[in-house]
């Protein structure tokens, strides 16, 4: 069980979360949604006590495990199973204890290891391990793979799996199912099902969240709502009291505007005047209700190219990888102006290879690859987030392409990426993964490329919109 008192934290000057109260029952699993940077993440950083809450209290029972997903991919000399069994904190404790009992040569120690290393299931954790591992898409020999000869994605479905291994009370899973494939997906997602503790799932995986979560909690406004159900339920309900709210609202202003016309009319006559004030005071009493129909929402457009040739770029018997090591064999294929292209195949298989060759970075190329002089890709890559400078601001990078928008232009333009009023000019390490990936795709698109490529777009992304000429 895991109570929450009053909680308020901030990030900065902006308050994320005020007076928040609710009580987590074991066994529940609970699918946390919201808009991107509105403190979903940073609410397991609080559970973790990695960071403190402005005021209230978090409790928890004495002695609660909880297992999370870390966040930095592992960058060491060992084997992807030996990280995952690196996860399993008994299982090594008891193993260092029989090393020690051995040098030692104590046989009674050397007994109670044995009994301890079976009481933790030592003896059948490499099958775990490798079943994990396994279920996530590594093949043998990747799980014997040292850790630095695997991709960023692999490593962190390394740390997935250290996580699930991991006998815990609560679980902490932000976006797990970043980085995996269909099959992997459902695989974890029957996992999960089975887990015994308490899961919370940061989450924009509809389908994923339906099948596993029986609450769910909305962070918006600063506010966290907890709703019972799955996310399809949620969003019916939501939905539900958004149309009620709505139409209190229409209500009020209706009843605003009547008052107000009694107070235009007659606060001048002196016959009228106690009940011209007393309108007044009633206006001043009345509780404001939001109207939904204006809130932000992520509302932009994709610009006309300057050139659209076609067609953009095309291959002949084309073989592509990674110095000497070939990952796609003859290739041949023609990218058509009005493609709308999706790239489907599990992990490894070459899709972001392909995405490279015709970005034409990265990676060494054989063959005959023949570009428009006009070409002018857009290239949306998870390592782009990483390559945004931290330092400048979104208004400062946009700016950076170009020098000639005004102030109310660069607002303007970032606002259609719900980046509004002083977030605009907030460092960008200061963002969430989210927010970063929304600049990353404002600021190519700014560019108007009259290709797109889209490497695992939705990621990061609360939500996508369809685009021109694209390659996912």
């Amino acid at each position: 069980m895991i109570t929450f008192s009053n909680i308020s934290y901030s990030r900065g000057v902006k308050t994320l979360v005020k007076d928040f109260d609710l009580t987590l029952f074991s066994g529940e699993a609970v699918g946390i949604v919201g808009a991107n940077g509105c403190g979903k993440s940073t609410l397991f950083q609080l559970i973790l006590g990695d960071l403190g809450t402005d005021t209230g209290n978090i409790e928890t029972p004495a002695n609660l495990r909880i297992a999370h997903v870390k966040q930095d991919t592992p960058d060491y000399e060992i084997s992807a199973l030996d990280y995952v069994l690196d996860g399993d904190k008994p299982l090594r404790e008891a193993q260092q204890r029989l090393r020690e009992a051995e040098h030692r040569n104590n046989g009674e120690a050397i007994a109670l290891a044995h009994q301890q290393l079976e009481q933790v299931g030592a003896y059948d954790a490499e099958a775990r391990a490798s079943r994990l591992l396994f279920g996530l898409g590594f093949s043998e020999s990747q799980m014997q793979s040292n850790i630095n000869d695997l991709s960023g994605g692999w490593r962190v479905r390394l740390n997935l799996a250290q996580a699930l291994i991991q006998t815990s009370d609560v679980l902490l899973l932000d976006e797990p199912t970043n980085h995996l494939d269909l099959d992997a997906v459902f695989w974890l997602e029957s996992f999960l099902k089975s887990y015994p503790g308490t899961l919370l799932i940061i989450s924009h995986d509809r389908d994923f969240l339906d099948a596993i979560v029986s609450r769910v909690l909305h962070f918006s406004d600063g506010l966290i709502k907890s709703y019972s159900g799955n996310y399809s339920q949620f969003l019916r309900t939501k939905t539900e009291q958004e149309l009620l709210q709505q139409k209190q609202f229409e209500k009020q202003q209706a009843k605003v505007k009547h008052l107000q016309s009694f107070i235009d009319r007659f606060k001048a006559k002196a016959s009228k005047a106690k009940q011209a004030q007393s309108r007044v005071k009633a206006l001043e009493k009345m509780a404001s209700i939001e109207n939904i129909s204006i809130r932000e929402k992520l509302s932009f457009e994709f610009f006309e190219p300057k050139h659209k040739p076609d067609p953009l770029v095309t291959f002949d018997s084309i073989n592509t990888g990674y110095d000497a090591t070939r990952i796609l064999e003859n290739i041949s294929l023609s990218i058509r102006c009005d493609s709308r292209i999706g790239l489907l195949g599990r992990n490894g298989a070459g899709k972001s290879t392909l995405l490279k060759t015709l970005a034409n970075t990265d990676v060494t190329v054989e063959g005959k690859r023949e570009a428009s002089k006009h070409l002018q890709v857009g290239y949306f890559a998870q390592h782009q987030l990483e390559q945004l400078n931290g330092q400048q601001s979104a208004f400062e990078q946009l700016q950076n392409l170009d020098e000639n928008l005004t102030e109310q232009q660069v607002r303007n333009y970032l606002g259609g990426f719900a980046f509004h009023g002083d977030k605009v000019f907030e460092p960008v390490k200061s963002f969430s993964g989210g927010e970063k990936a929304r600049l990353v795709l404002a600021l190519i698109i700014y560019q108007k490329p009259n290709l797109i490529l889209l490497d695992e777009p939705t990621n990061h992304l609360a939500m996508i919109c369809s685009i021109a000429s694209v390659i996912i």
